[in-house]
């Protein structure tokens, strides 16, 4: 398998005309679990939403949404990454991480302060993401998932955030939140 070293992957905001390319990416990447419906939500969301993907010639090899978010009575910029693919034959190739970066950069120049996941510490972990304790996720988690709750501060973080993630409409269901 070539690697990122080897292959240019280029990376832009995601077209509305290639939203059929990014459904059949999803049940690829996690065919345990139907993100379709969330993903469309928030497609549909585009002031709130930042969606980018990652090509390498003509195929797309992943996929991230940024959505702006607050915190009750702050007026930091924050954002939640999620959901994150990357196609099951370019997994462990640097991709996902190449995505979350680009992100960040761009959030980063409009004035995002702190980005939430809530995702596999051992991953997100290697990007610089640790475990949050100031801001709680909008529904309580299970105990067992109390490290996958995580942030990162970008550039020069304004005074950090206390209370709980305001979300748009489509991360307002609490499967989204529960095994």
């Amino acid at each position: 398998m070539a690697d990122l070293q080897t292959e240019q992957i280029e990376i832009r905001k995601s077209d509305p005309r290639e939203l059929a390319l990014i459904e059949a990416l999803y049940p690829e990447a996690f065919p345990d679990e139907d993100l379709l419906p969330v993903v469309r939500a928030l497609l549909q969301e585009a002031p709130v939403v930042l969606s980018l993907a990652g090509f390498i010639g003509s195929s797309l090899v992943g996929h991230v949404i940024f959505t702006t978010c607050s915190v009750g009575g702050s007026r930091n910029k924050v954002a939640l990454l999620g959901p994150l693919a990357v196609a099951p034959a370019r997994q462990k190739q640097g991709i996902g991480r190449a995505l979350v970066r680009a992100g960040l950069q761009r959030l980063e120049t409009v004035g995002v302060v702190h980005v939430y996941v809530l995702g596999d510490p051992a991953y997100y972990g290697r990007l610089g993401f640790v475990s949050e304790t100031r801001v709680a996720p909008p529904y309580p988690l299970p105990a067992q998932w109390s490290g996958a709750w995580q942030s990162l501060d970008l550039c020069n973080a304004a005074t950090p955030s206390r209370g709980t993630l305001a979300v748009p409409r489509p991360w307002r269901q609490p499967a989204l939140w529960a095994p």
